[in-house]
């Protein structure tokens, strides 16, 4: 078809010509409504960011003469990320001499990662970077995966009974509560016959 033939035909269904593939031999062009496109287009690339899990990346730094508390320290915070679902970026600074001893920097490195291995694994392996080391360790589980799991965890009474349902025991308390407020008057009723 001609353009001039299909622009007629756009302006009679009062819609746009837009051409779809313009690679292809002939052209492909398509009546359609441009803004309407354009704007459902935006709305499905806005759902399919909303529903991407975003990575963070957090960073740890560690010396390799690191005090035993301070290192359970970081190796606390570590857990806590992978727990979170967050990448870690463990990062070894040498200063001085240290330089010289990359091999307590590894070393140390190796430790945090079989330390944290059932939350987490290396995902990139200890590499030299001027004066620091830098390790990646990615969690085993991602984020949405975890709130799954949080949602769909039994009671902890059904899971001790086996999975049968416990039911819940009537309280004698409710009773008394009721039972409270008619005493508390009959007091200052007797209270107020004892003073009159």
């Amino acid at each position: 078809m001609s353009i001039n033939d299909a622009l007629r035909l756009a302006q009679e269904a009062d819609l746009d010509l837009v051409e779809v593939a313009p690679m292809a031999r002939p052209p492909v062009c398509k009546l359609m409504d441009y803004g309407k496109f354009k704007y459902e287009s935006a709305l499905k690339a806005r759902e399919s960011r909303k529903h991407q899990a975003q990575t963070v990346i957090k960073e740890i730094k560690l010396r390799p003469k690191i005090d035993p508390h301070d290192y359970g320290t970081k190796k606390g915070h570590v857990e806590r990320f992978l727990r979170a679902g967050d990448k870690v970026k463990v990062t070894i600074m040498f200063r001085g001499r240290e330089q010289s001893r990359p091999d307590l920097g590894y070393r140390l490195l190796q430790r945090l990662a079989g330390d944290v291995e059932e939350l987490g694994f290396v995902e990139a392996q200890p590499k030299q970077d001027g004066r620091n080391m830098i390790m990646v360790i990615g969690p085993h589980r991602k984020k949405p995966d975890a709130k799954v799991e949080r949602a769909t965890r039994p009671a902890p009474r059904a899971a001790e009974s086996g999975g049968r349902p416990v039911p819940t025991p009537r309280e004698p308390r409710s009773a008394g509560r009721a039972a409270a407020p008619e005493s508390v008057q009959s007091g200052a009723t007797d209270a107020s016959t004892a003073t009159s």
